[in-house]
């Protein structure tokens, strides 16, 4: 019954993706090569992501009975009856207390940020995801806590660009993957996720585009700031912006036309259009700012 795989599939590493925000603070403060500071950040994104695999175990605990009446998340362990309940506690104990344990090692500013991470996401679980709006604000605030792991937990200034770049991202990932789940449960939404029956695809898509407008100018901003421009020494990070558009724009046609969305990590790794588009910008900025 608790085949390996199955506790494997429990921690959804699949969405441990989501931790490298932790190294953005790393990548534009041009600390490549400070080694000790390098061990800290990727400390950080570890235990960044066996917290959130604690994290995701408990939400299925809390949600396996509805879970059975999804048409994808009825697969998981939990939902499935493959793992059980006992087990899927110990585990979840076993994955906070080495992640804690790696975040005070860091320093004691980077545990507080995963003990708020914590608590901010077992509120969400156990009352938060109910309440409208501030269901996918909260989402957005566990990306911008991993920004500040990467950069507050180890001793990085944080830019004030990147954070509001990155809340924008966030927020237009949340809204539309709130919009995805719309339309795979279409009658059966309140049931699976209370809060739905609070949002339609028409307001949704209100919020994506704001969202998305966001983005693209805060970014812009960004590449422009005098203090960019002095930090990176380089005028040149505008050239970088046709890679964000054609990602979100790529994102918001298959949201619309593919049926994707529901699952950004698994949604941004699978499309070739946004993979190629992530890597030329990664590739174009850091020759830029190198």
């Amino acid at each position: 019954m608790n085949h390996p795989l199955a506790l494997l599939h429990l921690m959804r590493p699949q969405q441990w993706l989501k931790n490298s925000f932790v190294f953005v603070g790393m990548f534009f403060s041009h600390a490549w090569s400070d080694l000790p500071l390098i061990a800290q950040v990727i400390a950080m994104a570890v235990a960044f992501s066996l917290l959130s695999s604690a994290i995701y175990i408990i939400n299925d605990l809390t949600d396996r009975e509805s879970d059975r009446n999804h048409p994808i998340k009825q697969h998981r362990p939990l939902a499935a009856g493959i793992v059980g309940v006992g087990v899927a506690v110990r585990l979840a104990v076993i994955l906070l207390m080495l992640s804690l344990g790696l975040g005070l090692w860091v320093s004691q500013a980077g545990l507080l940020i995963l003990l708020g991470y914590a608590f901010m996401n077992l509120a969400y679980s156990f009352k938060l995801k109910h309440v409208v709006l501030l269901d996918v604000f909260i989402i957005a605030a566990g990306f911008l806590l991993r920004i500040l792991a990467g950069t507050v937990g180890v001793g990085i200034p944080p830019s004030q660009w990147l954070v509001l770049c990155s809340l924008m991202l966030t927020l237009f990932l949340g809204f539309a993957k709130r919009r995805a789940e719309i339309m795979a449960l279409r009658e059966g939404k309140a049931e699976h996720r209370r809060v739905l029956a609070y949002y339609s695809p028409i307001l949704l898509d209100k919020m994506i585009t704001v969202t998305a407008a966001c983005v693209l100018m805060s970014y812009g901003l960004y590449t422009m700031s005098p203090e960019t421009i002095r930090v990176h020494q380089t005028e040149n990070l505008i050239y970088t912006l046709p890679f964000v558009m054609y990602a979100i724009f790529r994102y918001i046609f298959l949201l619309h036309h593919r049926g994707k969305g529901g699952e950004p990590s698994r949604d941004l790794m699978r499309d070739p259009h946004i993979l190629i588009s992530v890597v030329g910008w990664m590739a174009l900025t850091f020759w830029l700012i190198r």
